[in-house]
């Protein structure tokens, strides 16, 4: 059957399950077989569904897993309710990003209800994602993103606790990746620094906590050359082996051309660096907002 046949045959499943939620309603079915129609609508529903889906209409799709979600929690069964609004949500994605959120909001309320925060806390990151990449909202992106890691570090006394810190920590980074594009410096240095301290004595995660430490001193550093010098000698007394990093010794040298308002050794120091280990956008845009603080830099750039 081609999709025109399947998006038939899922609206004629719709109209059927509607019948079967009515006629549930009556109240010689609802003493007698009641229920067993709502379960029999709450799976046409979720076979419409899934042929809406075939058909590529996921607006359709979306709706028909809505309807299944809310009659499982009529049912009371409210594992199948959340599994179905996360469905929903899936399928609107591709068609609109609003009603996704709408669906997985209502998926998260059943979870934590559970309390389920590890999934709920996975749904928020989707959330989190969709702002992101679709509503171009980073401020509630930053919002779901910080409700997940604080769900996940809710969880941390379980057994897969390394996981679920990893899993935090990951969101945390996301949120302070952000607060700095939007000036909140103050937000990222805490981030940055609370993780870096949690991961510089775990021997699988220490080599990362120089990066860390090296995105919060660039933090400080667009703040206040001093704040940046007080927060790298704190950095390399708590860890060591900090002080060898190629990023450490990359702060030193452009402390020193910052200081002696040197935007030419500044621009050579970044420059070096770049070309063993390849900047991101993020390390570009902070880079940058330091050397303007350069005398008659103006909009400078970093070549």
């Amino acid at each position: 059957m081609d999709s025109t046949g399947k998006e038939r045959e899922a609206v004629q499943l719709m109209a059927e399950a509607e019948k079967r939620v009515k006629g549930s309603h009556s109240f010689l079915r609802g003493l007698f077989g009641g229920n067993t129609r709502v379960e029999e609508a709450c799976e046409m529903y979720t076979r419409a569904a899934n042929m809406f889906k075939i058909a590529k209409n996921w607006s359709a799709a979306g709706n028909a897993f809505c309807q299944a979600a809310k009659l499982h929690m009529q049912l009371q069964s409210k594992h199948d309710s959340a599994t179905s609004f996360v469905d929903a949500g899936n399928a609107y994605k591709k068609a609109d990003p609003q009603e996704a959120i709408n669906c997985l909001n209502a998926a998260i309320d059943i979870y934590t209800d559970m309390g389920r925060f590890t999934i709920a806390a996975k749904h928020h990151i989707t959330i989190a994602e969709i702002y992101e990449a679709e509503l171009v909202d980073i401020e509630k992106a930053i919002a779901h993103y910080e409700q997940a890691a604080d769900y996940y570090k809710g969880e941390e006394s379980n057994r897969q606790v390394i996981f679920i810190r990893g899993s935090a920590n990951k969101c945390l980074l996301k949120v302070a990746a952000y607060a700095a594009q939007l000036e909140q410096y103050q937000k990222a240095i805490e981030i940055y620094e609370q993780v870096g301290t949690n991961t510089m004595d775990n021997p699988l995660l220490k080599y990362s906590a120089k990066e860390y430490f090296f995105k919060a001193a660039l933090c400080h550093f667009i703040v206040d050359e001093l704040n940046a010098k007080l927060a790298l000698e704190k950095y390399e007394e708590m860890f060591p082996a900090f002080t060898d990093s190629r990023e450490c010794k990359l702060l030193k040298k452009l402390l020193e051309a910052h200081e002696e308002q040197n935007s030419e050794a500044y621009t050579e120091a970044v420059k070096e660096f770049d070309s063993i280990s390849r900047l991101d956008q993020w390390l570009t845009t902070m880079l940058l907002r330091i050397k303007k603080s350069i005398q008659g830099e103006g909009d400078g750039d970093l070549k």
